[in-house]
């Protein structure tokens, strides 16, 4: 896998500094399981799973997806929907943080 990008901590909230998550807050404790996971990732085994899709997208797609995704999950979260699943919001962050890797480097930049 490739280095991981930056990560700056304020408060409780974590922010990555580059690329298409750039602007992405979210809980300290959310970012540090989301990276746990990384190591046993597997784009094959688990994407079709985590995204409810038959076929693996492409990289660029999968990460749209997931953005999309991934900040309803948060509103949820937010809010105190019932249907809100921490396991879920932290198996969609790995795929995320995973797929994010995988962007050619000028889109992964901007």
């Amino acid at each position: 896998m490739t280095e991981q990008p930056p990560i700056r901590t304020e408060g409780h909230q974590a922010r990555k500094t580059t690329g298409p998550l750039g602007g992405l807050r979210r809980p300290k404790l959310l970012i540090r399981a989301a990276r746990l996971g990384l190591a046993d990732y597997s784009r094959t085994r688990d994407l079709k799973r985590i995204m409810r899709v038959a076929t693996l997208p492409a990289p660029t797609q999968a990460v749209r997806d997931l953005i999309r995704t991934e900040a309803e999950m948060e509103e949820g979260r937010q809010t105190g929907l019932s249907t809100y699943s921490v396991i879920r919001h932290v198996e969609v962050m790995i795929a995320l943080l995973a797929e994010a890797r995988l962007l050619p480097q000028e889109t992964a930049e901007g």
